[in-house]
């Protein structure tokens, strides 16, 4: 008597024969591989092709029977099956999955395995293997200055400082097991500016790297535009990389059509495993998931349903244990780690200070003569000891010492207005080269100050750039004339510029303006330096 359990043994045994046969045809007598074009040799294959015929077995269903089941040919479910025949498509394998109650992502891992084994990967599909990208492209942002290669042709090499894992990654570590598993996922990280999202992505996509998945950045010739004439294009093993997704979700042309076909690339079975990764910045976060008004428009209704459950927050800093990580890596030689401790430490803003180092240093680069000079007097105000705050007037004052003769006969009457606001303007992680701040009080609270009087502070990677040809010249003779003696501060009043207590750095020399000298980059731990003050 024939039963269901024969016909699965059976047709398993035929698998196995056939493939037996199938490679020793590929084989010399001596058991060397003779070179020739296989169809369907490989033992993921064999496997998926005894899985389809348990199922088929358990349904106790004919080949025409799952045919018609699930909406195929009858050629086509034969051929699936048959262990001469090529690798089935995803299509094929998905919908007889469905039919057979076999799990989807686990067969369709299987044929993708066999697809590789036979040498037939297919060439199509947008994006590259990830071991092709430079993660700079992608949007990670540079922590350093690039290193000249040896080769002139070769482009600037611009190195990543370690990375430190923190609570978010391991939850974005579970989504990237479950892509490589088979399930398609998606994720987006969420946080202000240069929290380290965007490497975090980096990072986690590196195991699919190793085996052989392709990431697809849509961007050209906008991102929107690419997202919407790519994706139904999508292939399996891929990465869609969404960095900045308020470009793609937000776009109000084409956001929620972007939207649906993301939906759609992850609930389509043969078309994965995929893995979308994206970013954004809470504002954009809580704009396209909020509720709208009963009777207003809903122009995120898709957007917010495929956020639904799918994002993870980033956080602001960096809590002890991260920090406790970034130390051992500074110890280790990582340079740029040991430099972001010396100002982050406190506050735990490490991503934001390497993120926005390279900007800053460009800002004052590229600055105007105006701003480059407020920046310059500033710096050289803290080199010579006078603390964090300084005064916008001082600064004003200051700054003329800094400019030629032709670029100070070129002033406009309003060039301190226009050299502030262009030191305002925010780089990465929401850092400025000189910004206004209002110092908290120590005893003595008094009126808000107006606003030429309101201090503004140099951010540090500032403090540490060159004035002049090096960082040893003595600044201008009349920044040194204009500067406060040290010593105990003058009394507080309602119509005076009030000053704070300062930890400043000391000059070596005491005649420091009068000539050549070079300047210490912290006082010693246990000396007392004055109290002194920017304030005229």
């Amino acid at each position: 008597m024939l039963t269901w359990s024969k016909v699965a043994e059976s047709v398993r045994a035929g698998v196995r024969r056939d493939e037996d046969g199938h490679r020793r045809t590929h084989q010399g007598l001596g058991g060397e591989h003779v070179h020739g074009k296989q169809s369907g040799g490989s033992l993921a294959l064999t496997e998926l092709r005894e899985r389809l015929a348990d199922g088929l077995a358990r349904a106790r269903l004919n080949q025409t029977q799952l045919a018609k089941q699930a909406e195929l040919g009858r050629t086509t479910v034969s051929e699936a099956l048959s262990p001469t025949k090529p690798v089935p498509s995803a299509e094929t394998v998905a919908a007889l999955a469905r039919v057979l109650r076999l799990p989807v992502g686990e067969l369709l891992e299987l044929r993708w395995t066999a697809v590789e084994e036979a040498g037939t990967v297919p060439a199509g599909g947008p994006g590259r293997r990830i071991g092709q990208w430079d993660p700079h492209d992608l949007e990670v942002h540079p922590a350093g200055a690039g290193r000249a290669p040896s080769d002139p042709d070769t482009p600037v090499l611009r190195a990543l400082p370690g990375y430190v894992p923190r609570e978010h990654d391991g939850l974005l570590g579970e989504a990237v097991r479950d892509a490589a598993a088979g399930r398609s996922r998606i994720v987006v990280l969420v946080g202000s500016s240069s929290t380290g999202k965007t490497r975090a992505c980096w990072e986690a996509v590196q195991p699919l790297a190793k085996k052989g998945w392709r990431l697809w950045h849509p961007f050209d010739p906008t991102r929107a535009e690419a997202a919407v004439e790519d994706l139904h294009r999508v292939g399996p093993r891929t990465v869609v990389w969404l960095n900045e997704a308020q470009h793609y979700l937000g776009n109000p042309v084409s956001g929620e059509r972007i939207a649906a076909a993301v939906h759609h690339l992850l609930v389509s079975p043969e078309r994965g495993p995929v893995l979308v990764l994206g970013t954004l910045w809470p504002e954009y976060e809580k704009q396209y998931t909020a509720l709208p008004r009963p009777g207003t428009e809903d122009p995120y209704s898709r957007a917010r349903e495929l956020l639904a459950g799918r994002t993870l927050a980033v956080p602001e800093a960096f809590d002890a244990r991260a920090l406790a990580a970034a130390a051992v890596l500074a110890e280790s030689g990582d340079r740029l780690m040991a430099d972001a401790l010396t100002r982050a430490r406190t506050d735990g803003r490490m991503t934001q200070d390497l993120a926005g180092a390279p900007e800053l240093l460009n800002r004052y680069q590229n600055a105007s003569p105006a701003a480059k000079a407020v920046l310059e007097a500033a710096m050289d105000a803290r080199r010579l000891g006078v603390g964090l705050h300084l005064s916008q007037a001082f600064l004003t004052d200051a700054a003329t010492d800094y400019l030629d003769q032709n670029d100070y006969d070129q002033l406009t009457d309003d060039w301190a207005e226009q050299a502030y606001a262009e030191l305002a303007l925010l780089v990465h992680g929401k850092q400025a080269p000189l910004r206004r701040t209002t110092p908290a009080p120590h005893g003595v609270r008094l009126p808000p100050l107006p606003p030429k009087h309101r201090p503004r502070r140099l951010r540090d990677h500032s403090s540490g750039s060159p004035t002049t040809s090096n960082n040893t010249a003595a600044p201008p003779a009349a920044t040194c004339a204009r500067l406060p003696p040290s010593g105990t501060p003058p009394t507080p009043t309602s119509s005076a510029p009030t000053t704070w207590a300062t930890s400043p750095r000391q000059p070596r020399d005491a005649t420091a303006c009068n000539g050549p000298t070079t300047y210490a980059t912290a006082p010693p731990p246990t000396a007392a330096p004055p109290l002194c003050s920017a304030w005229p």
